[in-house]
This record gives C-alpha cells, structure tokens and sequence, in this order.
C-alpha cells in the first residue's frame, strides 16, 4: 500500500499540533464528585451539556488566577500577555465532506456567562452544518491553500498575544465523555487545557460511609513556561470546587458533600 496525502480538511489541526511543539505541557487529574450537577441537569426543563457547566467553572476560576489565564510567545525575548476576560476554546466533533474532524469555536465572556448562554453557544455549533457554517469559512478557505501558505498564514494568524482570546480562547475545554473514556490528556494551545470524562457511578466515602456517586474524571495540563505546578494544583482544586457545588445559577438541585474515594 502506498501512502496517501493527509486530507485537506485535516490541515487546520495538523498546523495547530506544529504550533503546540513550543509549549512545555504537564498533566494533572483529580475527581470530581457531579451529584449537584447531575441533580441540576435532571431537574432543569433545558438539557445542559456537562462541558457547559465545565466551561462556567473555569470562567469563574480563572477570573481568580490571571496568572494561569494568560498567553505567552517568543523565544528569545519571551513576552507573558494576562487576559482580563475568560474566553473558553470548545473542541468539536464535525465533518467536513467524508471527513470526520476536530473544529472549535470560542465562547467568550465566560466570566460573566449564564449557563443558558453557554449552553446556547454550545447548541449553536453542535447542531450546524461545518460546511456550509459561516464562522466555518476561514478555516474551509485555509484548506483550500498550498500546505506552505496555509501554515505561514495559520502562524501569522495566531501567534499575535492580543488576537488569541477571539482565536484560541484563554482556556480550552474538550471532551470524550460522550463515550467510556475515564479520562485523558490534551494540549489546546492555551495555558491550561481541560480534559473531560465520562460520568460514571463509583463508590465513594461520604460522612465515613461507602456510597455511591457520579463521578468524572477531570484532567489539567498546563504549560510550564507560564505557571507552575501548586499554581496550576490551584485552578484544579477550584475547578473541583466549584463542580461539586453545582452551577452558579440558582438551581434547585443541593450542593454535593465534599468527598473522598476510598
């Protein structure tokens, strides 16, 4: 068998993944106890997304921690630029063509979103056609280019600090929790990138007793040329926090317990 061109409609994140190489990644995981979020979702008329109340977390989150909420570039003269807004980078499951693959979108202002507008944003590209989407049309007519321009230009077009928020985010979220993926690590391009898992029932210690909670596996990987490790442990811990509180919007679901797994 021969080798064959890589798709055209694959450019996009083969050019994402070269510009990614920079970064100095670590991983981090804990768990995260959904009751007050699986009680919110069951008891709201409207379907939330899990990513949803993800992508509202880390806005809150980060709104505390502008070290982590924040972009770097260069080399020899390394410049660090902190966002004042939250702006959350959502991977996508599409097709383009035969072709299925990853797109995203931006949902911005996280720092002040209602879960309704999130889950909005959210809707919006979920159910739109890649093809034919309007805010699809950059990257079909990147496709288009000879592989040299269409990676200058990728380049050109996302490594300005100012311009990341609208085109990369300040924080990226993606998920395979849709399938049974306990968890798993990702690099999106922004200083801390979150990985989310399936929800799953699994014993934990509630109060000195064995009992049994959804719980999600929620990974953290952040570069290491912007913040540190007990910095990024922080906006994990937080994330965890703020999950197993429930959303932020009044809902009439109880907050979980604080728990551990045995």
């Amino acid at each position: 068998m021969k080798p064959v061109p890589v798709s055209r409609n694959r450019r996009h994140t083969l050019y994402l993944c070269e510009e990614v190489r920079a970064a100095a990644p670590v991983f981090l995981d804990t768990e995260v106890d959904m009751t007050g979020v699986t009680g919110h979702r069951s008891a709201s008329a409207r379907r939330y997304s899990v990513v949803a109340y993800v992508l509202q977390a880390a806005g809150r989150v980060l709104t505390a921690h502008p070290e982590a909420n924040a972009a770097i570039r260069g080399r020899r003269r390394p410049r660090v630029l902190r966002y004042a807004g939250v702006s959350g980078k959502l991977t996508l499951d599409k097709r383009l063509g035969t072709d299925r693959v990853v797109l995203a979108t931006v949902v911005p202002d996280l720092h002040t979103a209602t879960l309704d507008t999130i889950q909005d944003r959210i809707d919006h590209f979920r159910d739109g056609d890649a093809a034919t989407m309007e805010e699809f049309a950059a990257v079909r007519a990147l496709h288009r280019l000879p592989t040299p321009l269409g990676r200058a230009l990728f380049r050109l077009t996302t490594r300005p600090l100012r311009r990341r928020p609208e085109l990369l985010g300040t924080v990226a979220v993606t998920s395979l929790g849709h399938r049974p993926v306990d968890g798993f690590q990702s690099v999106g391009g922004t200083t801390i990138t979150l990985g989310v898992g399936r929800i799953a029932d699994r014993p934990v210690v509630r109060h000195g007793q064995i009992v049994v909670a959804p719980v999600m596996r929620l990974s953290l990987a952040f570069d290491h040329r912007v913040i540190d490790g007990a910095e990024a442990a922080d906006v994990l811990s937080e994330l965890k926090d703020h999950l197993e509180g429930g959303p932020a919007d009044p809902h009439p679901a109880g907050a979980a317990d604080s728990v551990t797994r045995p």
